[in-house]
């Protein structure tokens, strides 16, 4: 029980942290097409902008298996979104709870009377890249973290999908992008930080249908920091879109804030 506890704590943390992606019933999985190797950057590019998900609120539940090298736990939880404004995740009987907005970023643990409430600046500096609200809701959409109509890349195919890297090198951080060639969504995400002995890689490992949106199904995180590797994988499953809902939140009394450094 104390290591299931932990585990929901650590799960609070990992959805904050590394990101994710959901899925549903009822799902039909996205067979991927061919790649067009005469296709260029910039139309690859902007294929994955005009495909979008479009959608108002979306609601289901998440999966999630953590491991981290000394234990592993697997745990369901609720998730719920509004675009552009909140996602909100539940752990079972809410004992712990996560809620992020475009300025905050909160969790608390009724079972150890703890919380955590602040910005972003605790996400990006354990990532080592800036992060904001639609960064993080693009990444769990299956979108590039960062906007790719900023910058040059180059084209090229790989694994039947098409890559992408920054025509500029970059002296802090490297970067890659392999985007899926059915409808040009995410396939992978990786940012390194070779000085600092940092990886972070998702993967989506596939993509499915929900009332004629593509989303993705499953997704695999690996983060790097020296020598500590941690790996989460995501099943996402109930997801409904365009519902009436609320994001109950609210720290109780008397807890004792988290100090993240």
């Amino acid at each position: 029980m104390e290591n299931y506890l932990k585990f929901l704590q650590k799960g609070a943390l990992a959805i904050l942290t590394f990101l994710f992606v959901f899925s549903c019933k009822s799902n039909k999985v996205v067979i991927d097409g061919a790649v067009d190797e005469s296709m260029v950057a910039k139309n690859i590019i902007k294929n994955h902008y005009s495909n979008q998900l479009n959608y108002r609120t979306l609601s289901g539940r998440m999966k999630i298996d953590y491991s981290d090298g000394v234990s592993s736990q697997g745990v369901s939880v609720s998730l719920r979104m509004e675009r552009d404004k909140a996602i909100w995740i539940s752990a079972p009987l809410g004992m712990v709870k996560a809620y992020i907005t475009p300025d905050r970023v909160s969790f608390y643990n009724k079972l150890q009377n703890e919380y955590f409430d602040g910005n972003f600046n605790y996400l990006s500096n354990l990532l080592g890249t800036e992060l904001d609200f639609k960064k993080v809701e693009n990444l769990l959409l299956g979108q590039a973290i960062f906007d790719l109509r900023q910058e040059k890349y180059n084209a090229t195919v790989n694994n039947s999908n098409y890559e992408l890297k920054p025509k500029k090198v970059h002296e802090l951080f490297k970067a890659l992008f392999q985007i899926e060639p059915k409808n040009f969504k995410m396939a992978t995400q990786q940012i390194s930080q070779p000085w600092e002995k940092r990886l972070l890689e998702i993967q989506y490992k596939n993509y499915q249908e929900i009332d004629k949106r593509v989303l993705p199904n499953e997704i695999g995180i690996v983060a790097i920091q020296d020598e500590e590797k941690t790996m989460i994988d995501i099943e996402y499953r109930n997801i409904e879109f365009n519902k009436p809902m609320n994001f109950p939140y609210k720290i109780p009394k008397g807890f004792k804030e988290v100090v993240l450094k």
